[in-house]
């Protein structure tokens, strides 16, 4: 068994594990990226939030990914029915980036640990973490090649961004039962021979089947579209047959986009993930800091996934340097106790969007336009901002203003049947 002294042991090399080495391979430290999968590889979480533009921007991976000529997002539409409920990241509360990409993620990733290679910084390829432990400053990681063949790293710091995998979660016995509802979700690529022409056929939407269920939509710029249900499970489970079965099922739901996508064949058999929200009892340890979705991943309904991912990995990156370079660092007050704010108001959202009262916020005609542009920073990812009531005041405000639509709702059915 082989053994290698680094500083810095990064799992994973989504765009979290990218965003992080990328920064700490500037700062001049000794890093190693460890990858189970070999790339380009597909994986989910299709749609990006202006606020991770920033984190690719800072560490200098955003010229790469501009030249890949990925479909702009320029906001996002919600339809119920015959509602429609349109956001322009242009015109939020928060100052910051207008736009962002809807990304094939097996390319976009790849355009990213490409990118790495050429900077030379070491991406191991086919190898998974199959022991940590740790030995007063020192973990020691064990990992295992698609050949069986063993060795172990020795470093200073970890950082998990293995997303989906969750391997410290899973091999520190860190797993905590999400509180958010059990939903689960059903997905697969089209070629969307039938996309309509002009923004219509570009722009990401979120089809509103029913409170609790709703069908994404991402077009992406090389005629391949995204789609994919979410609902409780037991809703999804309701529905028999193969997964493509149950998803060609679905589709009938979709008053909008039925005739769309009726009859085209899926490019693979559509994936089902079940219970997909995950949490954590913590979110650091001495010798480690677990980023993106290894830490917390919510729902899909604000795709917020990607920036949770860039934005934990940035900070965790930078609070390593400053331990590295024997500065002192408070990991609850610094990193947790920051990261999870942007979980909470997020969180918010989500539980409030399958409650219904969300929903009323976004449908209600007139629209309120200030109350428009603060629910649009939040969208676009612009969680951490004290200055948007509906950041500061996430837990009670969406409910308040719900409330005053069904008192408004309430007084005009009154005067309608008089």
């Amino acid at each position: 068994m082989n053994d290698e002294n680094i500083d810095v042991l990064i799992i994973g090399s989504g765009p979290s594990g990218c965003v992080a080495a990328s920064y700490l391979h500037a700062k001049g430290f000794k890093i190693k990226v460890v990858e189970k999968s070999i790339f380009p590889r597909f994986v989910i979480g299709e749609s990006l939030l202006p606020r991770c533009m920033d984190h690719f921007e800072e560490v200098g991976l955003l010229e790469c990914l501009n030249a890949s000529g990925f479909e702009i997002k320029s906001g996002a539409r919600f339809i119920k029915g015959a509602q429609v409920c349109n956001f322009d990241f242009s015109k939020k509360h928060t100052e910051g980036w207008n736009w962002t990409w809807q990304v094939p993620r097996a390319e976009f990733d790849n355009t990213l640990v490409q990118e790495l290679i050429k900077r030379g910084i070491d991406i191991a390829f086919g190898q998974e973490v199959i022991d940590v432990h740790f030995e007063k400053e020192i973990s020691k990681t064990t990992i295992k090649d698609k050949d069986g063949k063993c060795k172990t790293i020795h470093a200073k710091y970890i950082i998990d961004s293995s997303g989906y995998g969750r391997v410290l979660p899973r091999i520190l016995d860190l797993e905590k039962p999400s509180k958010l509802p059990k939903h689960s979700s059903i997905f697969t690529h089209i070629k969307d021979i039938r996309r309509p022409h002009g923004n219509e056929g570009t722009l990401i939407t979120f089809d509103v089947i029913d409170t609790q269920t709703w069908l994404w939509v991402i077009p992406f710029s090389n005629g391949i579209t995204s789609i994919g249900y979410v609902g409780p499970t037991e809703f999804l489970d309701s529905f028999k047959g193969s997964e493509t079965e149950k998803l060609t099922q679905m589709l009938k739901l979709s008053d909008y986009f039925y005739e769309r996508f009726k009859g085209l064949d899926f490019m693979f058999e559509p994936m089902l993930i079940k219970n997909y929200s995950k949490s954590v009892k913590q979110l650091y340890g001495k010798g480690y800091v677990l980023t993106g979705n290894s830490a917390e991943f919510l729902d899909p309904v604000f795709s917020s996934g990607v920036t949770f991912a860039t934005e934990s990995a940035l900070l965790a990156a930078k609070l390593i340097t400053k331990e590295l370079q024997n500065k002192v660092v408070d990991w609850e007050e610094e990193y947790s106790k920051y990261i999870k704010a942007g979980v909470a108001v997020f969180a918010s959202y989500i539980k409030e969007w399958y409650t219904g009262s969300l929903q009323k916020l976004f449908f209600h005609q007139p629209e309120n336009p200030e109350i428009k542009k603060q629910i649009c920073a939040v969208l676009a990812g612009y969680v951490w901002d004290k200055t948007n009531p509906f950041v500061n005041k996430h837990n009670r405000l969406i409910k308040t203003f719900a409330h005053f639509i069904d008192i408004e709702n309430g007084e005009k059915e009154k005067l309608s049947s008089k």
